[in-house]
């Protein structure tokens, strides 16, 4: 690794170095001491493009901020990389029979970071730190980007109650199953009372919560340092403290053919995801790790819970044709997903042949739920069922998008005219286009829909009639879909509450509200000495378990 470890070890000996002034004896041990530092230390690195806003949990609203506040911050839950719901400041939860209960039980042995405003130098979570926490979430005046986590869902009387020091209680209004789910996210990270309201609204650059890794500098738009929490809670499936890191530095380069360049000499430990400015460096026109980087540097690769789609507006729509579901099946059948993911995005993406729910959420199944394939002949039939046989009579279908996915509407376009659907492209700004589709003002759109917590409810809750637009930005409205939707959030048995799911994506399938494109992925290049960064369908970057083997 190039070295910024200068920098980084000025922050770890300051922290061990005498206080009082070294005598020559000493100031040669010193020298040796912090050359052996410099030699030993396990420093992390990587780069955030887009730069931290807060690291305040309360705003953790966006990737560059969950990844800063995962390392700092610690919830009741936690999520591994299977998206299994897992203990962490919770050791153990009931839920009552009727869903409307959750009893957590905390540990005992966890320390917020040392901070002068706390009483003792760290002292121990309890059940008043969940309750202040959670409560300062949906508070309007801290107005925290999570609050609609729990919009509607919460009891009018004590949602959140601290019945003894380390036993919490939060009661819903209505049964919501995927709440662990919600819990397991960064916006749920308890923080102590004293220190936020020490510090007000610049608590978001003095954060201090449980987790691995404390801040120890944060320049912002220019270098991140956080230190390794010597009173860390958790430990590896050997018994052995975390973390195994001593620091984790964070660059703020905005040119990502930049970072590409570091992160080839070295000097970052992983890239995430793929850029066109790098993209043909690393991997083959198959997506493949190229045969060159194959002993440098390992391909990490895992489904990611962002679904690309086409929508159409199913009320009030001006396309009269639209308003047909054999024209909107038609449109599913009339291009080739595969051939797309595979010249379009070098085979980085999963073709979406079944419904909306992606790959990489517990309830997917792709014999279960079995969506739309290339079937041109398919396709003219439905026309001709739908009056427009080969097209004729079929007005021309304005399609709106955004300029980065014109290369990919480009291609249905072509596709879907060889079947006689004519399709004119429209290019907007992105939060124009954003704003007519919340509107209803526009018939036919490309979206994307990213989850927010590991249940299959966060997509199909964008079908649910009884919500607006956001999420329901296609209006779609279905009496046995919404019945179905109410009846799984009452469903304890998973496999059960799965099986619904299924059922409600192949009524999606069937009445075509959309166009499912493509399931994302996830992909990370790591240096082949960086051991055990996971990967998974979160995108969530956790260092805990990170080592770094000798060189």
């Amino acid at each position: 690794m190039r070295n910024y470890l200068p920098f980084i070890l000025f922050a770890l000996l300051l922290i061990t170095a005498c206080k009082s002034e070294p005598n020559n004896t000493d100031k040669q041990t010193d020298t040796k001491t912090s050359a052996k530092a410099k030699e030993n230390a396990k420093v992390f690195y990587y780069n955030q493009a887009s730069g931290i806003s807060s690291l305040d949990p309360a705003f953790a609203k966006d990737q560059a901020n969950i990844w800063a506040t995962n390392q700092l911050f610690n919830g009741l839950v936690q999520m591994d990389d299977d998206l299994n719901i897992r203990p962490c400041i919770a050791k153990s939860w009931d839920i009552s029979e009727d869903g409307l209960t959750y009893t957590f039980t905390l540990r005992e042995d966890i320390l917020f970071h040392v901070d002068e405003q706390l009483d003792e130098e760290s002292r121990k979570v309890t059940a008043q730190d969940v309750e202040y926490s959670l409560n300062r979430l949906i508070d309007p005046k801290v107005a925290s980007t999570g609050a609609w986590l729990f919009n509607e869902r919460l009891a009018k009387d004590k949602p959140f109650e601290a019945t003894d020091k380390y036993t919490f209680v939060m009661r819903l209004a209505k049964p919501f199953r995927p709440m662990l789910g919600i819990l397991s996210m960064q916006y749920c990270s308890i923080v102590p009372k004293e220190v936020v309201e020490h510090h007000g609204k610049e608590f978001r650059v003095h954060p201090v919560g449980t987790g691995p890794f404390k801040l120890k500098l944060w320049k912002e738009n220019d270098a991140l340092v956080m230190l390794k929490n010597d009173d860390y809670f958790e430990k590896d499936t050997d018994g052995t403290p975390l973390p195994h890191l001593d620091a984790v530095r964070v660059s703020f380069i905005e040119n990502k053919r930049n970072s590409f360049l570091k992160f080839k000499d070295g000097d970052l430990h992983f890239l995430s995801g793929i850029d066109a400015t790098y993209k043909d460096d690393l991997l083959s026109a198959e997506g493949k790790l190229k045969v060159e980087w194959k002993d440098k540097v390992k391909l990490l690769r895992s489904p990611y819970l962002n679904t690309e789609y086409l929508g159409f507006l199913m009320k009030d729509n001006d396309i009269t044709a639209l308003q047909k579901k054999q024209v909107r099946q038609a449109i599913n059948y009339g291009f080739d997903r595969e051939k797309m993911v595979r010249f379009l995005r070098n085979n980085i993406g999963i073709p979406a042949s079944s419904g909306f729910v992606p790959q990489g959420l517990p309830s997917f199944d792709s014999q279960k739920v079995q969506g739309y394939t290339y079937n041109p002949a398919k396709a003219r039939e439905l026309l001709k069922e739908a009056g427009f046989e080969n097209g004729q009579g079929l007005p021309e279908i304005t399609l709106e998008t955004v300029d980065s996915y014109k290369d990919l509407c480009t291609y249905i376009q072509n596709q879907l005219a060889e079947i006689g659907i004519k399709v004119k492209l429209e290019l907007h700004p992105p939060s124009f286009l954003r704003s007519k589709i919340a509107k209803g003002e526009s018939n036919f759109f490309r979206g994307s829909w990213i989850g927010d917590y590991p249940d299959s409810e966060t997509y199909l809750t964008v079908f649910y009639g009884g919500n607006p637009a956001p999420p329901n930005y296609t209006q779609f409205n279905n009496a046995e879909y919404d019945q179905l939707y109410q009846k799984a959030l009452l469903t304890n048995d998973d496999a059960a509450r799965f099986a619904i799911y299924q059922q409600m994506d192949q009524i999606l399938i069937e009445e075509a509200p959309l166009v499912p494109l493509y399931y994302d992925e996830v992909l990370r290049f790591v240096q082949k000495d960086v051991q055990h960064l996971g990967v998974n369908a979160f995108n969530l970057l956790t260092l805990k378990y990170v080592q770094l083997a000798d060189k």
